[in-house]
């Protein structure tokens, strides 16, 4: 009897190509695609992107040509209440926060598995690049064969249920490869480009879109130094992430940089590049995947951000299940409200929010 997986169908030339292995690899294989956006003419306009209404019609249409059953999910409530409300207020608080890996999370390998169980299926499958393996008792999370495609850092918060119980098979693939094979089986999607911007947010102007959630709590403020010393006025801390030189609307005669955002006075701190380097901060919501808990300090590599190189690093276990990341060489803007995750070689061991910076 088959196995039967349900894939996430994004609309896009990675879930499609994904599907089409699968069933090649002998699984009944059935699409779905996650209806989250907030209202039906939302986002009717709006070429690409995984939550559009064309990238609905995009995956039905795969789905046909590859003659497997096609749904859309109902998620929209699950969605705002676990991404798009926490995004709002992270950024109210002064942190800048990853709304992929909370969806990641909460939606394709948490709620999403269990409507695939639902239906009697085996696993859910994305076409993420990332591969899963079987070592020893644990199945562990490993770097994509593309490295330059690798999302494992958006991946970091598996179980070892979901890990079970999910398929990507994307990840033993190259990007070019798997464009090849949407080109040679007719997928209209083969040269669709890949979508960047955070999917709720079709201009991609996170701080417009704040404002238009909470006007009351987006205020001015003021800009100021290391000091205190007022250097100017700010539009809303939301508009600011740490590290950010452009659209600060000043003029000091000096190059500055965000430095610090702190809420609770609503002030954006401006300082020099050299400010914004530093070795050691401390994170929180910590998961691990190769064990259960970090009993000692270990080496690892970690980065700060999806598009960072993993750099070298100490883990040490701190009370309440926080973990210190001490870097051996300083980091660019370390940015609370991200995500670090670590490495050792190509296995993912965990990652979590980073709360502070020491």
């Amino acid at each position: 009897m088959k196995k039967k997986v349900l894939i996430g169908m994004s609309g896009g030339v990675d879930s499609s190509v994904a599907a089409y292995l699968l069933k090649q690899q002998g699984y009944e294989v059935i699409g779905a695609t996650m209806q989250i956006w907030q209202q039906d003419d939302e986002f009717e306009e709006k070429e690409g992107g995984c939550c559009s209404l064309s990238a609905v019609e995009d995956a039905r249409r795969v789905c046909d040509k590859l003659d497997i059953p096609f749904y859309v999910l109902n998620f929209r409530d699950y969605f705002k209440e676990k991404v798009i409300e926490p995004f709002v207020q992270e950024y109210i608080d002064g942190k800048t926060p990853n709304p992929c890996i909370e969806c990641n999370k909460h939606l394709k390998f948490d709620e999403l598995l269990r409507r695939a169980r639902g239906i009697g299926a085996d696993y859910v499958a994305t076409g993420h690049y990332a591969k899963i393996e079987k070592r020893g008792d644990r199945y562990l999370l490993v770097r994509s064969d593309d490295d330059s495609k690798d999302q494992t850092y958006a991946l970091y918060n598996f179980t070892q249920d979901q890990l079970e119980h999910t398929l990507m098979p994307c990840g033993e693939y190259e990007k070019t490869k798997i464009r090849e094979i949407a080109k040679e089986i007719g997928l209209a999607v083969h040269n669709k480009k890949d979508s960047e911007e955070i999917c709720f947010i079709p201009d991609n102007n996170h701080g417009k879109y704040i404002l238009e959630a909470k006007p009351d709590r987006v205020k001015q403020g003021n800009f100021v130094d290391k000091n205190g010393n007022i250097l100017g006025k700010h539009k809303g801390i939301v508009y600011y992430t740490i590290g950010q030189r452009k659209g600060l609307g000043l003029s000091l005669g000096r190059p500055v940089f965000v430095i610090g955002i702190n809420a609770k006075t609503n002030e954006v701190v401006l300082g020099a590049e050299e400010d914004i380097f530093k070795t050691d901060l401390i994170a929180m919501d910590i998961n691990f995947i190769p064990f259960d808990k970090l009993e000692k300090e270990i080496e690892i590599k970690a980065k700060i951000r999806y598009s960072a190189k993993p750099a070298d690093a100490i883990l040490t276990p701190l009370p309440n299940g926080r973990v210190k990341v001490s870097f051996k060489e300083k980091q660019r803007a370390i940015t609370k409200g991200q995500s670090v995750v670590f490495y050792y070689d190509e296995i993912v061991v965990g990652g979590g929010i980073i709360e502070s910076i020491l």
